[in-house]
Order: structure tokens, then sequence, then C-alpha cells
């Protein structure tokens, strides 16, 4: 009788972990978040149709429906389609939004869309922030623009829409490489240069893990405006340090360098040099404080530190250096960095 109920657990763990399959429409899903969503919902069985232009990893996901179509164009293509549930990766602009919106409006039952924590007016410094903050306003910028696509589905699908607001989403086949140069950058070992003070909190998202919550807030049609930003805990500069090393660069050394001292540098906060804002930024300084208790409590769970780095670092080694950032900080500038700063 031992086997037989083991068995009858296990599958009723299964139902709960992945509710019954649907029919999925991914909006984008071939370059990073999409496809960790595309991917994870294939293996959770779900019926999955990719709508894009095709031309980034076409290739990918030959058992995928795959639509080909331009979100500046025309959606006719999804007019008459039933989809249990959209998920929406690659929505920038209000019209491009809007005309998903429409086309899909009656077949659905649900529609995440990946927004941003852009979507705020501002950060103050050393305030932390939840999904009641105020928002930009305007139409001009990126943040501002993911909030009137925020307000387009509000209004067009009352009742129907999970609003996703990842702050820096990291991992395997990032093209921003805002997380991945740390690994890098620490196995490579030597002395670093290292911004800010070490206690400083920051704050990412594992895209694996922002896939499979899409895809759960989805399949348990779950409304409502959530910060999807991690850990589950405050992580400061120094343990994400400390866990490159752990993971490949044992021989690296940091030398911590002050937000004042890089600003007078001209160090370039977030592009050049990743993951730091000056603290005392007005603007953006309290970025990498925002409140991600909804999320949780919505269901989202978060991957030891350490997995996030050492995915990272091993498909960063698969790559070629030549198609490496060019805005990030370079060896030598921050060689001559090092030199200047630290014989004040």
């Amino acid at each position: 009788m031992l086997a037989p109920l083991r068995m009858f657990r296990a599958a009723t763990l299964t139902r709960d972990l992945y509710p019954a399959a649907m029919d999925l429409l991914i909006l984008g899903g071939t370059l990073f978040l999409g496809r960790h969503v595309a991917e994870a919902a294939l293996e959770r069985g779900h019926r999955v149709t990719l709508f894009n232009r095709g031309q980034s990893n076409a290739e990918l996901f030959p058992f995928a429906e795959k639509l080909r179509g331009d979100r500046d164009g025309d959606h006719a293509l999804l007019r008459g389609r039933r989809f249990d549930a959209v998920i929406d990766c690659s929505g920038y602009r209000p019209a491009q939004v809007l005309a998903a919106a429409r086309a899909v409006e009656k077949s659905i039952g649900h529609y995440v869309f990946v927004s941003s924590v852009s979507v705020y007016r501002q950060f103050p410094p050393g305030r932390r922030f939840d999904e009641n903050a105020e928002l930009a306003v305007g139409d001009d910028g990126y943040g501002a623009l993911k909030a009137r696509c925020e307000d387009v589905l509000a209004a067009q699908l009352p009742g129907r829409i999970a609003v996703v607001r990842p702050g820096l989403i990291v991992g395997p086949h990032d093209p921003a490489e805002r997380f991945v140069y740390w690994p890098r950058r620490v196995a490579e070992g030597g002395t670093f240069l290292a911004p800010g003070r070490p206690d400083r909190p920051v704050q990412f998202i594992d895209v694996r893990d922002l896939a499979q919550w899409s895809l759960h807030l989805a399949e348990r049609r779950v409304a409502g405006r959530f910060n999807a930003v991690g850990p589950e805990r405050t992580l400061t500069m120094q343990r994400l340090i400390d866990g490159c090393c752990a993971v490949g660069g044992a021989s690296a050394q940091a030398r911590w360098i002050p937000d004042e001292s890089l600003v007078a540098a001209g160090v370039l906060p977030w592009s050049e040099m990743p993951l730091w804002i000056p603290e005392s930024d007005r603007q953006f300084g309290g970025m990498l404080l925002a409140d991600n208790r909804a999320a949780a409590a919505a269901g989202l769970c978060f991957r030891p530190l350490a997995e996030t780095i050492e995915a990272t670092l091993a498909w960063d080694r698969t790559r070629d250096p030549a198609s490496f950032g060019q805005a990030l900080l370079s060896r030598a500038r921050e060689a001559a960095l090092i030199a200047q700063l630290t014989q004040r």
C-alpha cells in the first residue's frame, strides 16, 4: 500500500504545482525573459504560441506555434484565436499594448504584463517603496511609457491583469550584462574596483524565477501589481561579491571606492559601473529599495544566490568576448581609477 500512496501524493503535488495545461500566448519569447518563459511553459506541458517578428533566435522552440507579426503593425493573426492567458514580455509603448489587448480581449482569461520598477516617479535615497508609490507622469521615457502601458491594460482588461514590475533581471542570455559583469570580473582575479559602501543594499531577480512566477500568475489568474525584485531578504554588495568569489574568483580582491570619489571621477552609474547608483542621488538613490512582500505573498520564490552566479558565469564562458558590452567599465579604466582614487 505504501507505493500507491506515494504515487498518489506525487500526483497530487504535481497537480498543485502545475495546473492543467493551458493555451498560452507569449508576446516576444526568444530573447531573454520571453525565452525563459517559453522554455518553462513547454516544460510544464502548456501549449505555447509565440507572437514576434522572428528576428532573434527563430530556431528556438520547434514544438511551439510561431506567429510572425510586428507589434507596431497588424495583430490580425491573433484575432479569433482563443488563449487561456497571455504573458506580455515585449510591450514598451501604449499603442503596442492596446492593439494586443484589443485583439485578444474577448478570448483570454488572464493577461500578465511585464512592466518595470522604472514606472515610479522617483526613488528618494534611503526610502523603501511599495506598489502604491506615485507613478511617472507623461509619455516621455522608458518608465513613463511603461506606466502608460499599465494604464491602457487596466482600462481595457479590468480585473484580468497581473502587472509585474521587475528591477534588474539577471541570468543566462542577459543582453544588458549589468549583472554578468560581476561574476566575470571577479572570476578574472586580481584587484578589482568595488563601488560604494560594502553594506549597500542591491536588488535583482533571476530570470528563471521571474519566468516561473509569471507562469504561476497566469495559471492561477492572479491579478494585482507586484514589485518583482529579490532576493527574499536584504542582499548587500559585499555579499554579492563574496558570492562571486566563492563561485569562481577566490583569488580576487575588492578595492572599495566611496560614492563621492566615483562621482568626482566621472564614473557613469549603472551603465559603466553595473549595480551602482550613488546613494545620495535624489532621483534614483533608492531605486534598489523596492518592497517585494506583495510578490512573495503571491508566490514569488528565489533560488540561492550561488545558483544565479554559477549559471550566469557558465553561460558567459560560452560567449565570444567580442560580444561583451562596450559601455561597461574597461580593465584599463578600472586600473587607472584604483590607482588614482586610492592614493588620496
